[in-house]
């Protein structure tokens, strides 16, 4: 007898762990992390050295919470297409691990208290960003924007620009040239960064009819856009020495890890031109290094004196 309650004891908790596990992964952590790599250091920017630590960790658990609604509501809506991607046929809505509508619950309780959330450790524009952008993802992006052009990820992208609004609304209360400028790198990141998973991918989206750039255009023509985008996402990124007077440390970071991103996109291409296998998942790594350093150079800057 006891060694069957041990049993199902056993049984329970595993069973618990998968759903944990199940209820993460509706988050998407993978995206989670780096929209908080661009928030956390745009707070120490902000603050001009180094912030208030329990604001840190209040922005950052509001983050989460607002970035997994966000995720929760777009796997609810693409759970249709999910299940016909090789890439997304595990996710836990397909695999009826969770069901759809308690996906939904989840979705919007987590987008009810990270507002409420950032309304309590933060202030209301902060709460308000959250809130929008989460809006803006699931409304503008998922259920407008994403099957309807092939534009998608570009205007769909700028959801993905509020992390750097947000952390500098927590600790100013306002906003400012700074931030706008680094929304607008990640704005013009996020398509080279994002069309080389589209063209590893571009036949799984065509079988569902998801006009994604590298699944409508040619690999030589993506390349090109992909190009030209990462070429803006660097100048952007140096527009901010002059306005928040960055110092060394940012500038050499910029121009060398900008470099890199430009040498890796104009690879891309050139091998694409030349019939070669092109590797696209190479630029969609290496621009994620790549916004990772910068970000990280955006909180080192301010704390050091030249």
């Amino acid at each position: 007898m006891a060694t069957t309650t041990v049993g199902a004891d056993r049984t329970t908790r595993s069973g618990l762990g998968r759903r944990i596990r199940a209820y993460v992964a509706l988050t998407k952590p993978r995206v989670l992390e780096l929209l908080l790599v661009s928030t956390v250091p745009v707070m120490f920017l902000a603050a001009d050295g180094l912030p208030n630590l329990w604001l840190v960790l209040a922005t950052v658990i509001g983050g989460s919470l607002s970035a997994g609604a966000a995720a929760a509501f777009n796997m609810y809506l693409d759970r249709d297409i999910d299940a016909h991607m090789q890439r997304t046929e595990n996710r836990p809505i397909v695999t009826g691990e969770i069901s759809p509508r308690s996906a939904l619950v989840f979705a919007w309780t987590l987008a009810i208290v990270s507002t409420a959330w950032f309304l309590l450790t933060t202030n209301p524009l902060t709460a308000f960003l959250s809130a929008f952008a989460i809006f803006f993802y699931v409304v503008i992006y998922t259920m407008i924007l994403k099957r309807r052009t092939e534009q998608n990820i570009v205007w769909g992208g700028i959801a993905g620009c509020f992390p750097v609004l947000i952390g500098w609304a927590a600790v100013a209360n306002s906003l400012d040239w700074a931030p706008f400028i680094l929304f607008a790198l990640v704005f013009l990141w996020t398509p080279p960064h994002y069309w080389p998973l589209s063209m590893k991918y571009s036949d799984q989206y065509e079988n569902v009819d998801v006009p994604m750039l590298g699944a409508t255009r040619s690999g030589a023509q993506v390349g090109l856009q992909i190009i030209l985008y990462a070429w803006a996402t660097v100048v952007c990124s140096l527009l901010l020495i002059p306005v928040a007077g960055m110092g060394l440390v940012y500038t050499v970071s910029a121009l060398v890890f900008g470099g890199w991103f430009l040498y890796e996109s104009h690879r891309l291409y050139t091998r694409t031109v030349r019939g070669e296998v092109a590797g696209p998942m190479r630029v969609f790594h290496a621009s994620i290094t790549y916004l990772t350093l910068v970000f990280v150079a955006v909180a080192i800057d301010p704390l050091l004196p030249f």
